[in-house]
């Protein structure tokens, strides 16, 4: 008789669980899986939830990680990079900065890193490039591609791999220093023919900020030239030249050297940008995976209350049975 009558009240607590308007269909052991999913009811197991909450909170100690990292090697670069502009800056005073100058060979130096996770730095490096490319090129000009680094090389290779000239990779496997860089600026004279070269990079800010920048080296004849037609370079006539060395060479070694040490601010600079850039994008990443795990703990509560309440009923349920 007991037993008849438990199942009477199963049945009787069983109807509206199953009905097409049920008390609480979330997680129920009396209506089917399949008629659950009829019902359109939706449920999440919490060791799916815990395993997911796992996979964010390492993913959020990585990127926390990565940030600290980030952070010393900015500390480390930012100081030398500052100290390099001393370097450029006395060519600038002495030989000026023409970016509108009209040459007929044009050479764009791009500077990225090898590394991603970096915002969008490298992006904005390489954009630059296509613009300077497509407004010094026509029918009696051509402009190549030198490329440093990983990220601008994957995405000049795509449209422009016939105008690439160079390609260098791996500038910061090691820490960056004026000989190391003046082998490659000497590489990059000995394999291109130049008229100008385009150096484009991003100079520091601040760890949120950074400025695309672009600075131009002529090469000695063209910066003859221009001196013989005045401006800025006309006032390299005023100068004496001492020793038995005539003036084109005298400007052929102040080109190497000025390229040489623009070149290694271009490359310290950007290289203090990355780093910054990828500061701010660790440290996003770290928040937003805060927010995801926040997200996911009230899921996990939500969903295991919802068990507990359901086990509830169901005992309750049983013991009104029996007792009646």
């Amino acid at each position: 008789m007991a037993m008849a009558a438990l199942r009477r009240e199963g049945r009787r607590f069983a109807a509206p669980l199953i009905s097409n308007n049920p008390i609480n269909p979330l997680h129920s052991s009396f209506a089917p899986a399949k008629e659950q999913a009829l019902m359109g009811v939706r449920s999440i197991s919490t060791q799916i939830v815990r395993n997911r909450m796992k996979s964010v909170r390492n993913i959020q100690k990585i990127t926390k990680a990565m940030k600290m990292v980030a952070a010393s090697k900015l500390r480390a670069i930012q100081t030398r990079a500052e100290n390099s502009r001393g370097l450029w800056q006395p060519f600038t005073a002495l030989l000026g900065d023409t970016p509108s100058v009209d040459v007929k060979k044009n050479v764009i130096v791009t500077i990225s890193s090898d590394k991603g996770l970096c915002g969008g730095i490298n992006s904005t490096s390489v954009k630059i490039s296509r613009a300077l490319h497509k407004l010094n090129s026509g029918p009696d000009r051509e402009s190549k591609y030198v490329v440093l680094g990983e990220k601008a090389k994957a995405q000049l290779v795509r449209d422009s791999k016939k105008d690439i000239e160079l390609i260098l990779t791996e500038l910061q496997k090691n820490p960056l220093n004026y000989t190391q860089v003046s082998v490659l600026a000497d590489d990059i004279l000995k394999n291109v023919e130049y008229d100008a070269l385009r150096i484009v990079f991003n100079k520091f800010q601040s760890v949120v900020s950074f400025l695309p920048t672009t600075a131009t080296v002529l090469s000695p004849e063209v910066v003859e030239r221009e001196a013989e037609s005045g401006g800025k370079l006309g006032e390299l006539d005023s100068y004496e030249i001492e020793g038995g060395e005539t003036k084109s060479e005298i400007l052929q070694n102040l080109s190497e050297f000025q390229f040489s040490c623009v070149l290694f601010n271009a490359v310290l600079e950007n290289a203090c940008s990355e780093q910054g850039a990828r500061m701010s994008a660790m440290d996003s990443s770290s928040r937003n995976a805060g927010e995801m795990l926040d997200r996911l703990t009230l899921t996990y509560n939500r969903t295991r209350q919802a068990s507990i309440t359901t086990e509830l009923i169901e005992i309750i349920s049983g013991a009104s049975a029996l007792e009646g």
